[in-house]
């Protein structure tokens, strides 16, 4: 079951201001039941610290659903809120999975994680450039205009001179 960084990377949400994935994309990316990444999870709770795993706020659910465009059952789930994991928790995940398949799609998993930090520093590189660049020509623009209001008083006709007595 070869997946594509991709479609992995779809499954990647930011919440908490972390790249998280949810429980149930996970199970289904690794071929098991939600329930039972939740029974392994809890049976190893040591190696799950709340910045490698959490559970949504309701807050949370509802924008998730609002920008998934998902149904209000999310696989099924009615009762519970779904978890959160971060880039660690869902390394440690494959390591409390035990099969080669949850090893297997753990490495396509981690690949769509760097992919996307790497598209994420390009991004913010682009827009750094972005404001130096805009700083630059705003510098310009006050050149520009007070160029411009300097030809503007040289062509405005010379003020009249008052003509002054010649002699005693």
């Amino acid at each position: 079951m070869a997946l594509r960084k991709i479609e992995i990377a779809a499954l990647i949400y930011v919440v908490r201001e972390k790249r998280i994935m949810l429980d149930f994309n996970l199970a289904q990316l690794y071929g098991v039941e939600t329930g039972q990444i939740n029974r392994a999870v809890r049976r190893n709770l040591e190696r799950f610290p709340e910045d490698f795993y959490f559970p949504l706020k309701d807050q949370e659910v509802a924008n998730l659903k609002c920008q998934i465009g998902t149904s209000s059952s999310w696989g099924g789930r009615r009762r519970s809120r779904p978890f959160a994991f971060t880039e660690q928790g869902v390394a440690m995940l494959s390591s409390v999975l035990r099969s080669g398949e949850a090893a297997t799609i753990n490495v396509q998993i981690m690949r769509a994680f760097v992919a996307m930090r790497e598209a994420l520093s390009t991004h913010a590189e682009l827009s750094r450039k972005l404001e130096q660049l805009e700083y630059r020509l705003g510098k310009h623009d006050d050149e520009i205009a007070s160029l411009f209001e300097a030809i503007k008083q040289l062509m405005l006709p010379a003020p009249a001179r008052k003509k002054g007595r010649i002699g005693f």
